[in-house]
């Protein structure tokens, strides 16, 4: 499989070299050269297949002969190290939980994939040194640092807004040590993402070998494939149209969802659910991509302005909104109404959403009100509630047991280094070298 730039499609690399640079030099994100194809017999007897087994054939033809296989489906083994539960929120309305990895987030599965591939793809060449330069709205930082930690050859350097992620957010990115730094941003994520695409176009860090551990690296990106196909295998028997609600933000996960479903997932609809971030909202009623500037929420790590991962949904599509807005809905939603949501389902359905899960519930509802079908409807909860436990306290009072991936961390020193602008970050990667 090769992948060509979204940029420059006749600039075309292999799945190892795509997953090391992360971007391609035009800055164009990679995007697969063919959309491969599942067997009809594997959809239809999907139910006869471990969770593993299904990753394995999901991801392969994505990768090709590049890593052998035995050692592909180690990694797949080592990825998926924990459960996915499918919870009965309401009657046909389902809570895909994505957080009972090392982190609690969803973005274990593509951090923990990613690592193990580089890893792989750097065994042999010990003096070369691969700097991971990621931005952070919340979750990902903590992913990346953990999967990512102590391997060797690799060094990652997490950015991160100040004071706009949670204290348990911040603890899992800032008291590892080793071979993670964090470096904590006056601004906003869009700001640290700024940063970072910046420093993938400076010849000055061309000797720095940096790559990028956010959604826009296919080895982060692809793997979150993975858990549609769990629900859809939990899902089977029950006989309805399945949709789907992806609390979205730079839109990699919905985009690893809808890719699931041209591989052969047959998913009837998917659902982006933002918060007041909502640029892909609008332009799903006006066809016109303007990102306003980021508005900071209470699911935090959805505050996103100008998504990178939308133009592979565009990809995707061939960039025709009328094939688009047949498969995708995008709605927005307030702060209060979030609120409102977390108190609902928690006194009526006596189940804990954290807040960007409430705003999936939000928007799948939404959609099922709309359509008056019959269907089974998912949304997902991407991260534990303990991660927010401050504006669950406050809007629900009720304490929140702390889970022991979280005890690990919350006592740990907080080692950051504080910058405002982008040449703090270029200072410290010269410096680091």
């Amino acid at each position: 499989m090769k992948y060509y730039s979204l940029n420059n499609p006749s600039h075309k690399v292999s799945f190892k070299e795509a997953a090391i640079t992360g971007i391609a030099p035009d800055k164009g994100l990679y995007f697969p050269e063919s959309i491969p194809q599942l067997d009809a017999d594997f959809i239809e007897n999907i139910e006869n297949y471990t969770g593993a087994e299904i990753a394995y054939k999901v991801i392969a033809p994505f990768i090709g002969d590049e890593i052998p296989e035995d050692r592909l489906r180690q990694i797949v083994e080592e990825t998926l190290s924990f459960n996915f539960p499918l919870v009965e929120v309401e009657e046909d309305v389902y809570a895909l939980e994505l957080f009972h990895g090392p982190t609690m987030a969803f973005k274990d599965v593509g951090a923990r994939f990613m690592s193990r591939c580089l890893n792989y793809f750097t065994k042999d060449e010990a003096d070369k040194k691969i700097t991971i330069l990621v931005a952070t709205s919340g979750d990902t930082g903590g992913a990346v640092a953990s999967g990512f930690l102590g391997v060797e050859g690799i060094n990652v350097v997490i950015l991160y807004p100040s004071g706009k992620v949670s204290d348990v957010q911040e603890k899992q990115l800032t008291t590892l040590g080793q071979n993670i730094t964090a470096l904590e941003v006056e601004g906003t994520f869009d700001d640290c993402q700024d940063m970072v695409k910046k420093a993938f176009l400076d010849e000055e860090l061309k000797d720095v070998s940096l790559t990028s551990a956010n959604s826009i690296n296919i080895a982060r990106w692809l793997p979150q494939m993975f858990y549609y196909f769990f629900a859809y295998k939990a899902l089977k028997k029950a006989g309805k149209p399945l949709v789907v609600a992806v609390p979205s933000g730079n839109f990699g996960n919905i985009c690893a969802g809808m890719m699931a479903k041209k591989i052969g997932l047959p998913i009837a609809h998917f659902i982006a659910a933002t918060n007041a971030n909502d640029t892909v909202p609008r332009y799903m009623d006006t066809q016109e991509y303007t990102p306003k500037g980021t508005i900071e929420t209470l699911s935090n790590a959805m505050d996103v302005s100008n998504p990178s991962n939308f133009v592979r949904i565009l990809e995707l599509f061939g960039k025709q909104f009328g094939k688009l807005d047949e498969e995708l809905t995008s709605y927005s939603f307030t702060d209060k109404e979030t609120i409102a949501a977390l108190q609902k389902v928690y006194t009526e359905d006596e189940y804990l959403c954290d807040p960007h899960g409430a705003v999936g519930y939000l928007g799948l509802k939404k959609y099922l009100a709309d359509k008056h079908g019959e269907y089974t409807g998912v949304f997902l909860e991407t991260a534990h509630p303990v991660k927010f436990a401050d504006s669950i306290i406050k809007n629900l009072a009720i304490e929140i047991p702390i889970p022991e991936q979280i005890k690990s961390v919350m006592n740990g020193e907080k080692k950051v280094i504080a910058i405002n602008s982008y040449e703090g970050l270029k200072g410290y990667l010269l410096s680091a070298q």
